[in-house]
C-alpha cells in the first residue's frame, strides 16, 4: 500500500475542498476503498474520512410522500428502517441480501453504489489484461473465464458486470442521487448513475473527480414491489442474476411495472421492452411470460455464461408474481 496524506473531514464543506485536489479518494465504511488500496486498483494520494459528516446518516420524509436516505446512513439502518420495510421492500429486501450482517453494520448505502466489479481479472493481484486497470491493455474475461460476466451492453473492451444489489432495486424506484462538489451539486437518476463500457471501460459511475455522493431520494412509496437474488449458496455471495420490480396493479392487472435485471451488465439493466408489453398483463399469464422473454432478443452470452439468459428470464416472472402478491 502506497503512502499517503489523511484527512478526517469535519464539515462537506472541508470534504468537497479537499477532495478537489488531484488523486483524492473519500473514506467512509471503508469495506470497498481500503480492499482497492491493498490490490493496487486505487492509489489516492489523500484520503478524506467523510465517515464523521453531520447529518448525512439520517433518514427522513420528503414533502411529496418520499424518502431521503443520507449517503451516510449504514446499509442495516436503511434496511431495517420502518418507512423503507412497509414502503419499499425491495430495496430492503435487496440491502439485507447484499452483504453479511457484519459488513451490513459498516458499509453505507452511498458507498455500496460505487462498489466496483467483482471480475477475477480485474480483482487479480498479479497485473492481467484489464482495461479497467491499464487503459489499451486488453479484456482478458473476454476469452476467459467469463460465467459470472455481462450478457447485456458489453463490449469487447469490457465485459464486466456491477455487484450492488441496492442498485438494482434503485433503479425501479426512480429514485435520485443527490450528490454534491466544488463546482455545484447534482441530482442523477438512479438508473443513469452506472455506466457502460461503450463509454469508457474504466468508468464505472457518471461522478466526476471530488463529487461526492450525499444523499438518495426515494419518490413516492412503491409497496408492491420486490428483490430476487440467485446466488451459489444462501449465505454472503454476489449475485448471479438479481431482479428487482416494482408493480402498480388495477385489480389483478397490470397497470405498470418497472423491472431491472443486476449482475448482467456494467450497470443495473432495466427492462423496458417488457415493462411495455406486461400492462394489462396478470403476473404470471401466458401473456405476460411472452412479455418477459421478448426482453431477452438482445441478449448476447459469452462463452460460459448462456445459463444466465435462462435463469434471468424464470427470475423475472417469479419475481414479478412475488411483488404482486401471487404464491
Amino acid at each position: 500500500m502506497h503512502p499517503f496524506a489523511y484527512t478526517r473531514a469535519a464539515t462537506i464543506a472541508e470534504a468537497l475542498a479537499v477532495g478537489a485536489q488531484a488523486a483524492a479518494a473519500y473514506l467512509a465504511g471503508g469495506t470497498e476503498l481500503l480492499n482497492w488500496m491493498r490490490l493496487g486498483i486505487a492509489v489516492p494520494q489523500h484520503v478524506v474520512d467523510i465517515s464523521r459528516l453531520a447529518d448525512l446518516d439520517r433518514v427522513e420524509p420528503l414533502p411529496d410522500g418520499g424518502l431521503r436516505i443520507g449517503a451516510l446512513t449504514r446499509l442495516n439502518d436503511a434496511a431495517q428502517c420502518t418507512e423503507v420495510v412497509r414502503d419499499y421492500p425491495v430495496l430492503s429486501q435487496a440491502i439485507l441480501k447484499a452483504a453479511s450482517a457484519q459488513l451490513r453494520n459498516l458499509a453505507t448505502v452511498g458507498g455500496n453504489l460505487l462498489q466496483r466489479t467483482r471480475c477475477p481479472y480485474f480483482r487479480a493481484e498479479e497485473l492481467l489484461p484489464c482495461n479497467k486497470r491499464v487503459a489499451g491493455s486488453g479484456c482478458a474475461a473476454r476469452e476467459g473465464l467469463n460465467d459470472r460476466h455481462a450478457i447485456f451492453g458489453w463490449t469487447d473492451a469490457c465485459v464486466a458486470v456491477q455487484p450492488s444489489d441496492p442498485a438494482v432495486a434503485l433503479a425501479v424506484l426512480d429514485a435520485v442521487i443527490v450528490t454534491e462538489a466544488a463546482g455545484g451539486g447534482r441530482r442523477i437518476p438512479a438508473r443513469e448513475f452506472h455506466t457502460l463500457p461503450a463509454d469508457d471501460p474504466a468508468s464505472d459511475n457518471v461522478l466526476v473527480p471530488g463529487e461526492l455522493i450525499v444523499a438518495i431520494e426515494l419518490p413516492a412509496p412503491a409497496p408492491r414491489s420486490a428483490y430476487l437474488k440467485l446466488r451459489e449458496r444462501e449465505s454472503y455471495e454476489y449475485a448471479i442474476v438479481s431482479v428487482a420490480v416494482a408493480l402498480d396493479l388495477d385489480a389483478d392487472l397490470i397497470r405498470r411495472a418497472r423491472i431491472a435485471l443486476g449482475s448482467v451488465a456494467h450497470r443495473p439493466w432495466r427492462l423496458d421492452e417488457a415493462e411495455r408489453r406486461l400492462v394489462g398483463c396478470r403476473p404470471g399469464s401466458p401473456e405476460a411470460i411472452e412479455a418477459a422473454a421478448a426482453a431477452f432478443t438482445d441478449a448476447r452470452p459469452l462463452a460460459h455464461n448462456a445459463h444466465k439468459v435462462a435463469m434471468a428470464k424464470n427470475a423475472v416472472l417469479r419475481t414479478l408474481r412475488t411483488a404482486a402478491g401471487m404464491p
